[in-house]
């Protein structure tokens, strides 16, 4: 089954004018696959995935989910295609106020009617859940916690841990390891995996460290200027492709450093 088919996929922000911010994009990708998108800053590797996230609407091309036009639907019928997927964004939108549990069982508020989402406030639904969550990130200690008082590798990975108690279908990660040391970038990477394998999820995930991508993803998919520069099992993927991908980019000298600014999506990070 096919989760995303792309051709020639233009797509322009509002903002900057008639600039496209991805040009000529040809992208296949069936369920259940695990792939990595690289490439240097501004490549336009979150714009790449707020577009699979039905974000951004394209300026031309074709964009099938799931073997539909999410944008030739109705709205509501588009909303419930959304809330097959989820996005991750680098910096996850986490109330500061906000209790670490119920920040996590937020992921279920698709699926709750609105006195269920208001009495979760005072009451959590369900801690349990969200604790089995947090623990696979190594934060259980933290369901009670304020957000505000967690570290930003602790908010990216309380985000992530939303994605769990999601019903998601395709996890969409944005720069998930940007804030985390090796060891738990490799622990973080692995519940991704895990949970993407034991639910036959598609996983796309955006990395700027690229040992890490060619060490754990089958397939990578190289991006620069907005446009798909190679697409290959990671065994195609040369020295010498990467050293062309990152020509003249200097950030590329410091994978750990954070390297796009997360889009404001109005549709939140959870659909």
């Amino acid at each position: 089954m096919t989760t995303y088919r792309l051709e020639n996929l233009t797509v322009r922000h509002l903002a900057a004018g008639k600039a496209a911010a991805l040009h000529g994009i040809d992208l296949v990708v069936t369920q259940g696959e695990q792939l990595a998108i690289i490439g240097p800053s501004g490549a336009g590797k979150t714009t790449l995935l707020a577009t699979l996230a039905c974000a951004h609407k394209p300026a031309s091309g074709r964009f099938d989910l799931f073997g539909q036009d999410p944008w030739a639907l109705p709205e509501q019928a588009r909303h419930r295609l959304r809330a097959r997927l989820f996005l991750a964004p680098q910096t996850p939108p986490l109330p500061p106020r906000q209790r670490v549990v119920n920040a996590v069982l937020a992921a279920r508020l698709p699926h709750w009617s609105l006195w269920q989402a208001l009495s979760s406030l005072i009451k959590p639904v369900d801690p349990d859940a969200a604790y089995d969550a947090l623990a696979h990130f190594g934060l259980g200690e933290k369901l009670y916690s304020r957000v505000d008082r967690l570290s930003g590798g602790e908010r990216q990975r309380c985000g992530l841990a939303r994605l769990l108690l999601s019903s998601a279908q395709v996890f969409l990660v944005d720069e998930p390891l940007s804030a985390l040391d090796p060891t738990l970038s490799q622990k973080t990477l692995a519940a991704l995996q895990h949970e993407a394998t034991v639910r036959s999820a598609t996983l796309v995930c955006s990395l700027h460290q690229v040992d890490i991508a060619r060490a754990n993803f089958p397939r990578i998919v190289g991006l620069r200027d907005g446009r798909v520069v190679f697409d290959a099992p990671r065994e195609q993927v040369s020295d010498a492709m990467i050293a062309a991908l990152y020509q003249n980019d200097t950030a590329a000298a410091a994978p750990s450093q954070p390297h796009e600014t997360p889009e404001r999506l109005a549709v939140g990070a959870c659909f």
